[in-house]
């Protein structure tokens, strides 16, 4: 992997400058490799990853959708997945292998929320054959980062 783009990886936060001096490069060097990825589409964005758990006043509830679909004639899966992408409750969209074709990422704000966009939006997708949804209960680590870590009392039993 290109050396800029894993200080990038580890740290978006960093300034032009500190990631020429931690590459060996000028800074202006770093600033052109910069636009032209994020130009070429190789960097697609800059998000922060927020522990919504340690918000009391927020409740969110995530939410990892299995779906089979019948694959369109002439577009595949393509049309299918952007019909998927277009619902503002969708984090992310995944084709996969295996038993299911689509991973797809839901967050709301309550349990039922999540439900009624399955049953009303996601299962409603003409190419859709069945969903299977799966809460996610706590969230460990995420994009690379420790949100939780697991405490262990002295019999080694965890402690949540």
């Amino acid at each position: 992997m290109d050396k800029i783009l894993a200080v990038l990886k580890d740290n978006p936060r960093l300034t032009n400058a500190q990631i020429a001096a931690m590459v060996g490069q000028s800074e202006e060097a770093v600033g052109e490799a910069i636009a032209a990825y994020e130009r070429d589409g190789v960097i697609c964005g800059y998000k922060t990853v927020i522990d919504w758990e340690k918000l009391e006043q927020t409740e969110k509830v995530t939410a990892i959708i299995e779906l089979k679909v019948t694959p369109r004639r002439d577009t595949g899966f393509e049309k299918i997945a952007e019909e998927i992408m277009s619902f503002d409750e969708v984090e992310s969209v995944s084709l996969m292998s295996g038993g299911y074709d689509f991973s797809v990422g839901v967050t709301g704000h309550t349990f039922k929320e999540v439900a009624l966009f399955v049953a009303n939006r996601l299962a409603l997708i003409p190419s859709v054959i069945s969903t299977q949804t799966t809460f996610i209960l706590k969230r460990y680590k995420q994009a690379g980062i420790i949100l939780s870590p697991v405490n262990t009392d002295e019999r080694g039993a965890d402690i949540l």
